[in-house]
């Protein structure tokens, strides 16, 4: 399997395939194809399905197999980058919610639960993330810039809630509430930040829809 990013803030990956060569994305996840490519829609277990529901995805995946050499696409549906994961047997990701876009047949999707409620409740990330499980290849959909930073044991990341696209199974996350009553109310970060503790891995997103949001509801005229 080969594949191009292309489209700078409206990415698509076009993925090059041979006969017999499958991928997997949420159900009606392709945006086109080039060759004969079969779809196939399965849900891989009633659990498994209702558990990517949760985490913002589909109930259904689609299985799309080439007949003979294809391409195949699929493309972001926010302003942001494509990035590619190699993941081996067993090695996972804890992602947030929908940035989930497609993966090689072999790499399995699932519910992650935020254990400590706090994180869950203020954290912004929500009690419920994406796992994506090796081995093969998994694109995620992030949002704005994305940077990536790598963490020793112990070491903390302090960020916006909201904004943790993903990172190893080996971090942990978790949310403290910001110092000082003027800081809290006055200082325009919100009430809590999230923190990443390593070891491991940690990529963020400079601008979700919900930040987008946010800074746009000002200007839009309501109907009396």
């Amino acid at each position: 399997m080969n594949y191009r990013i292309e489209g700078e803030s409206l990415p698509a990956v076009i993925i090059e395939l041979e006969a017999g060569e499958s991928m997997i994305s949420e159900a009606g996840g392709r945006t086109w194809v080039l060759g004969p490519i079969a779809t196939e829609t399965k849900s891989g277990g009633a659990m498994k399905a209702l558990g990517r529901m949760f985490s913002g995805e589909s109930l259904f995946l689609s299985k799309y197999t080439a007949q003979g050499k294809a391409e195949i696409a699929f493309t972001s549906s926010f302003p942001g980058k494509i990035v590619a994961k190699e993941l081996a047997a067993g090695q996972s990701l804890i992602c947030q919610k929908s940035s989930f876009l497609c993966a090689t047949e072999g790499v399995d999707l699932s519910v992650f639960f935020q254990k400590k409620i706090g994180a869950g409740l203020v954290g912004g990330e929500g009690f419920i993330m994406q796992k994506v499980t090796g081995p093969g290849t998994v694109f995620l959909e992030l949002d704005g810039y994305t940077p990536e930073y790598e963490l020793a044991a112990g070491q903390k990341l302090v960020c916006d809630t909201g904004v943790v696209a993903y990172m190893d199974e080996t971090c942990t996350l978790d949310v403290q509430m910001v110092k000082g009553v003027k800081n809290m109310f006055f200082g325009g970060e919100g009430m809590f930040d999230t923190v990443v503790t390593g070891p491991g891995k940690v990529c963020l997103q400079t601008m979700t829809a919900a930040k987008l949001a946010g800074l746009i509801s000002p200007y839009i005229a309501t109907k009396g």
